[in-house]
């Protein structure tokens, strides 16, 4: 088993923008920092699945002033990017660059090509010059490179990578486990392993923590609660505003200034902010800025509102990141259901629980109960509207708690849930994988006749 340090350091980390041009960025960065005159690029090329594809087609880019889409991301990652920042690969952008950018973009230089026959996470970026050509291939996880080649000649290649990418996205999308990755062998292998965890072991992780482990929760809290600022502040001008809208409707006293709309409103805001493109970075959760938000805004506010210890409300957040990554783990990476909701809800009900004294019963029934509400909730890709499901989820997450510490939840087999919460989480998997396949597919077509991406 994983410690608890692990998993931290694993699948809670920092992410600028949306995770998946993030993750665009960071391998057409990967693959320039192997060209010998990166200013003499002709030609970007990035194959991706298709959630990557969908989930880059309408989400803002930290630094690019209302830019949108995979496509600048690449390019950008081209001009300033830096795989040493992981999934702040664009941390660097500055205006200027942006015009460049968009300039590459509408030359054709940079193609986004979709994989539409895979699914789970893969993007497969290739820069070119007249003379020389790089290749980054990431699978499985955001951040996962497996391979890196310059000029046809493999400069690294991970010990587990698939050749096959169809094999590869279908493994990450099951309930079956790579042995390789299991034994520690890549980056994603604390996912991988969670895959086949039970749930009370992945609880008992919280409980670990030492000080540098707070220190690195309460970091999350603070830079959240700095882009949630952000977004309803008057500097904000751009997204949609439903958490600067819920903050005035409390402040008129037409809806109730309890910590449950405190809560909801900080994270539509903070979700709004981030997707318009703020440049600010937030505390990711299983490889999601928006799940980050989710799984440690609702449990941030109710501790500091109830007076908690430092120690206490981290103890909370830890809960919270295990049991999100727990859930996650059933879906896949990327999935045709929303993860924000469906396991960064689940993780925050159970985060809740425990900063509250509740037991570990109690948290598995807050858990089915956010499952039961929200499991068939869909992903239709990373837009200023996800805000409304970050805000929704944190709101079902209080409820969900405060019902399980009365006792009250789902205990019996019904619908989707079943008595024991392993056999309940991969019920959701099976729904997610199987029967709703077509999803992604379906919601491309829509989007596309609008805008391709």
């Amino acid at each position: 088993m994983f410690t608890i340090k692990e998993f931290l350091r694993s699948e809670v980390k920092p992410a600028l923008g949306c995770t998946e041009p993030g993750a665009v960025a960071l391998a057409v960065a990967r693959a320039c920092e192997e060209l010998q005159d990166r200013s003499a690029i002709d030609s970007i090329t990035v194959k991706v699945s298709d959630s990557i594809y969908k989930n880059g087609m309408a989400v803002g880019i930290p630094g690019a002033y209302g830019a949108k889409g995979n496509a600048v991301a690449a390019a950008l990652a081209a001009l300033c990017g830096k795989s040493s920042f992981g999934l702040e690969a664009l941390k660097d952008c500055r205006p200027e660059l942006v015009p460049l950018a968009e300039a590459m973009v509408s030359k054709g230089q940079v193609r986004i090509m979709r994989c539409a026959d895979l699914e789970g996470l893969l993007i497969d970026a290739t820069v070119q010059s007249k003379i020389e050509e790089a290749c980054c291939v990431i699978i499985g996880g955001h951040t996962n490179i497996v391979k890196v080649e310059y000029c046809g000649k493999v400069l690294f290649e991970s010990d587990n990578v698939h050749r096959n990418a169809s094999a590869t996205a279908a493994t990450n999308n099951s309930a079956a486990t790579d042995n390789t990755a299991a034994a520690g062998a890549s980056p994603d292998a604390i996912y991988q392993q969670m895959i086949g965890s039970y749930f009370m072991d992945i609880l008992s992780l919280a409980d670990k923590i030492d000080e540098e482990d707070i220190a690195h929760l309460l970091s999350g809290v603070t830079m959240n609660r700095k882009m949630a600022d952000y977004g309803v502040s008057d500097a904000f001008t751009g997204g949609i505003g439903f958490g600067k809208k819920l903050k005035d409707l409390i402040a008129r006293g037409i809806v109730a200034d309890d910590v449950i709309n405190q809560a909801k409103y900080l994270c539509y805001a903070a979700a709004d902010a981030r997707m318009a493109g703020a440049a600010y970075p937030i505390m990711s959760s299983a490889g999601s800025g928006n799940h980050g938000i989710v799984a440690i805004l609702p449990v941030a506010i109710a501790a500091e509102q109830a007076g908690k210890s430092t120690r206490a409300m981290a103890v909370a957040l830890a809960t919270s990141h295990v049991v999100t990554g727990f859930v996650k783990s059933k879906l896949g990476r990327l999935s045709p259901v929303c993860g924000c909701t469906v396991a960064a809800g689940s993780g925050a009900a159970a985060g809740l629980v425990r900063l509250f004294g509740g037991t570990n019963t109690q948290i598995e029934l807050a858990v089915k109960t956010v499952l039961s509400s929200l499991a068939g909730m869909v992903c239709d890709g990373a837009k200023g509207s996800c805000s409304l499901k970050v805000g929704n989820a944190a709101g079902e997450a209080f409820m969900a708690s405060y019902f399980a510490l009365e006792g009250l939840g789902i205990s019996t087999s019904q619908g989707i849930i079943d008595a024991c919460i392993e056999k309940t989480t991969d019920n959701v998997g099976v729904l997610n994988r199987e029967g709703m396949g077509m999803v992604d597919k379906v919601l491309i077509g829509i989007m596309e006749q609008r805008s391709p991406a």
